[in-house]
């Protein structure tokens, strides 16, 4: 691929689909089913990105597999499920019979078995994504990025959503778009208009956003506003 010079950094452009995912925890939880369908159907996400918390791995507690069950009857959706919890092998059975379509855990949870963790999650019908925490260094993933279909990089600390980008977690992006021009690199936390462009320049293709997509006015053009500066940045297209 070429590459082209911005003031924030060498872009280098690629060809991985631009994927807006709506963090349904932003959203208004007592109508769950409807707000996903929203998300959607309206808006024009491509996916749903669903945070799985089990207030040991990070201090706060959400939602877990019987939820994801009911979502999935409710909707064909992607649910990108991003697992903060201590022990994912405990959950994998559960989430992929609830209809989960990704499976992303962290690789601080696992170390020396993340190995068993990916053929767990592919044994149990979902795709396969790791995430690490902001203070882990990103070589850690090099050994798995054949075996994955995502990489997740946290842009804030796991556990709450509202937190600010953390910019410097773009030399992680920047590294791993390098090595793997076709894999999925996600972002999480603190990404909306001010910070998309950010994260686009940096060969982020999957942007999660929360608050910026559900408290906002108008939520379509806030998702397809991310959209284009994906493909614009990220696959050198102008829309």
């Amino acid at each position: 691929r070429f590459e082209t010079m911005t003031k924030e950094a060498t872009t280098t452009f690629h060809d991985c689909e631009a994927l807006i995912c709506p963090s349904i925890l932003a959203s208004d939880l007592s109508r769950l089913a409807e707000e996903g369908k929203r998300a959607i159907e309206q808006w024009g996400a491509d996916y749903l990105h669903i945070d799985i918390m089990d207030g040991h791995f990070v201090d706060n507690l959400t939602i877990g597999p019987p939820v994801v069950k009911n979502l999935r009857k409710n909707t064909d959706a992607f649910l990108d499920c991003h697992m903060m919890v201590s022990d994912p092998m405990k959950w994998v059975k559960a989430m992929g019979d609830g209809g989960a379509s990704q499976f992303t855990f962290h690789y601080e949870t696992t170390t020396d078995k993340t190995n068993e963790m990916i053929d767990a999650v592919r044994k149990n019908g979902m795709k396969c994504g790791m995430v690490i925490k902001p203070k882990t260094p990103v070589d850690v993933l090099f050994p798995f990025l054949e075996k994955i279909d995502t990489v997740l990089i946290m842009t804030v600390e796991p556990g709450f959503g509202g937190q600010k980008f953390m910019e410097d977690m773009m030399d992680k992006v920047r590294e791993l778009r390098k090595r793997c021009p076709g894999l999925n690199i996600e972002v999480d936390g603190g990404v909306n208009l001010e910070t998309i462009d950010i994260a686009a320049k940096a060969g982020a293709n999957m942007i999660v956003a929360g608050s910026a997509v559900y408290k906002a006015e108008d939520p379509k053009y806030v998702i397809d506003t991310m959209r284009a500066s994906v493909r614009k940045y990220g696959n050198g297209i102008e829309d």
